[in-house]
């Protein structure tokens, strides 16, 4: 399985982005999937997740209300808009797609928000 995580880039503070991962298999598969963030020094975290039909979502305090997850199970591809973008956003993002037995990490891509 591959993923592969893409969109990043340099914004300002406010802007948005919109990242996707897309996956080599059907994501129809992958009981869930999500996003996560590594800050320069700082541990990876929880951005959001969403169900394998994407009926369900969750996220991380920090982003409720700015960031919303979606999928294309047809596309075989996650989403992260982002929206209001702060400083504090900027990190490395990750996907991840999560099957009973395991789980799958995209490569990464980088979000950099500006003040």
């Amino acid at each position: 399985v591959q993923l592969q995580a893409f969109g990043g880039g340099l914004v300002q503070a406010g802007g948005s982005l919109r990242l996707s991962c897309a996956s080599s298999i059907r994501i129809s598969s992958f009981t869930s999937m999500g996003w996560y963030c590594q800050a320069p020094g700082k541990q990876r975290e929880l951005v959001a997740t969403i169900s394998f039909d994407g009926s369900s979502t969750t996220y991380g305090d920090s982003v409720k209300g700015r960031f919303t997850i979606s999928r294309d199970n047809a596309e075989n591809i996650l989403y992260l808009q982002m929206s209001s973008l702060k400083p504090d956003d900027t990190g490395i993002y990750y996907c991840k797609a999560s099957r009973t037995w395991g789980a799958y990490w995209g490569q990464g891509t980088q979000v950099t928000v500006s003040s």
